[in-house]
């Protein structure tokens, strides 16, 4: 049964929205430079978008880098992701290949957290399973970056990533209306109610939908997307403005007093 959990002291599932900062960068010396430069600022949160990276074909070079990362991401949560073209990312490649990197990534000691694009996979629950065996939590994910599906198929995709056994289930899309925006922070707080137990990530992606990327705590997502300069996906925000904007709804919502 899924439930709310801390990695290194940062609570996911309850509470303030977790900021997680995604790194692009596609060479191996720019990608470590990145995420150490990260730690140095005491992120909560970084996602290695492995996708990105001009070597990821190479599990070796996967591999270097998470080993020379190691020394520094000792107190920040890691989550290692590689986005197909598929789901608006960069791989261009075959799903066991995806599943081996996920294996190196899990293994390394460096990844605290494995996202798995859920709908891609053949044998998701299994999957699952096994990289949880490994020592990672693991996110179900599922991306759509043409529309907002209608609010049956949000919940039908809510409900199967709930069914696999995934540690946190995620569901990014495309509003074309802010009624769509509207739509997927109700599903937010329809799954949280119905899955109380189940920590969620929920974004509506572009300009339209930036709202629902700063009202985790109040509908129900955990993890919010947050840009150190170049962003991964439309309608992120750069990271100290996100904070600002978090710290002050938590304020608000938990009672504080902030004018």
């Amino acid at each position: 049964m899924q439930t709310p959990f801390d990695v290194k002291g940062v609570r996911f599932g309850e509470g303030r929205p977790v900021i997680c900062v995604p790194v692009v960068e596609r060479e191996k010396d720019a990608v470590i430079q990145k995420i150490r430069a990260l730690t140095e600022k005491h992120v909560q949160m970084i996602e290695w978008r492995a996708d990105c990276f001009a070597r990821m074909d190479q599990p070796e070079q996967v591999r270097a880098v998470l080993e020379e990362i190691r020394p520094f991401v000792r107190d920040t949560v890691m989550l290692f992701t590689i986005r197909t073209r598929q789901q608006g990312g960069q791989a261009e490649t075959d799903e066991k290949n995806i599943l081996y990197l996920n294996e190196i990534a899990a293994k390394s000691g460096s990844i605290d957290m494995v996202d798995l694009e859920f709908f891609e996979a053949t044998r998701p629950q299994r999957e699952i399973r096994r990289l949880q065996r490994l020592g990672v939590r693991v996110i179900a994910s599922h991306h759509d970056f043409q529309a907002t599906p209608d609010e049956r198929i949000l919940h039908m995709l809510m409900d199967q990533m709930k069914q696999g056994g995934a540690d946190v289930a995620k569901l990014a899309v495309m509003p074309q209306t802010a009624d769509d925006v509207i739509r997927i922070l109700k599903l937010t707080n329809d799954t949280r109610q119905r899955y109380p137990g189940l920590p969620i990530v929920t974004m509506s992606m572009g300009g339209t939908g930036v709202i629902s990327r700063v009202a985790g705590e109040a509908f129900g997502s955990c993890i919010t997307f947050g840009a150190d300069g170049e962003v991964s996906a439309p309608g992120q925000m750069q990271m100290d403005v996100l904070a600002g904007i978090l710290d002050a709804l938590h304020d608000s919502i938990t009672g504080g007093d902030i004018g």
